[in-house]
């Protein structure tokens, strides 16, 4: 299985001034857009982070994903949540020949914690031996900050706040997640790895 990331998140969708007002910087200093780019590097480092714990996109974007088998025969589910559209599905040949799968044959079923692909008849198109399907998706809380959960919006700015006060500092292990942050993203963490975590 392969994701890729086709978009990402722009710039106006960043709440820079919502965290400049959170790290309680002089009025002088909002007034200063000479670290916004700095600010906005952390909120991407945070936003980043806390959708690599929970397996949740926070702010929509679109996606490629390649897998060569479904986990059984009727659906699939998505390695990322929430899933707002399947936009196209296709199936490859090993050659490289891609077959445009027509909206009919499957359907999106929505789910805060396993969103799946689910096919219309008996069994989802058919990935031929050493090809794979491709599924063009959107996925995502909606596309501005003011979309996401409250709890999710503050453990964002905690941990890029996080960032910004030990940004010199080279002493803190690897992974490091504050307590505040992990106590607010806990009931969003759904995401599994390993045999059957996406059935």
């Amino acid at each position: 299985m392969m994701l890729i990331e086709k978009t990402t998140v722009p710039n106006a969708a960043l709440p820079v001034e919502d965290f400049k007002t959170h790290l309680r910087l002089g009025t002088s200093f909002e007034q200063d857009d000479s670290q916004d780019d700095m600010l906005a590097g952390f909120l991407r480092a945070a936003l980043a982070a806390i959708e690599a714990r929970t397996g949740k996109v926070l702010i929509a974007r679109t996606f490629e994903w390649t897998l060569n088998r479904w986990s059984s025969r009727d659906q699939q589910g998505f390695p990322v949540a929430p899933v707002i559209a399947v936009t196209r599905l296709f199936i490859v040949t090993r050659a490289g020949e891609a077959q445009e799968v027509e909206p009919g044959f499957f359907w999106l079923e929505r789910d805060a914690q396993r969103p799946r692909i689910r096919a219309v008849g008996a069994q989802l198109p058919l990935i031929p031996q050493g090809g794979n399907a491709l599924v063009e998706f959107e996925a995502g809380f909606g596309p501005i900050w003011a979309d996401l959960p409250p709890d999710l919006k503050q453990a964002v700015l905690l941990l890029a706040a996080h960032f910004y006060e030990y940004r010199n500092e080279t002493s803190l292990s690897e992974g490091c997640m504050p307590f505040g942050v992990s106590s607010l993203i806990e009931r969003f963490r759904d995401f599994r790895m390993g045999p059957g975590a996406m059935r």
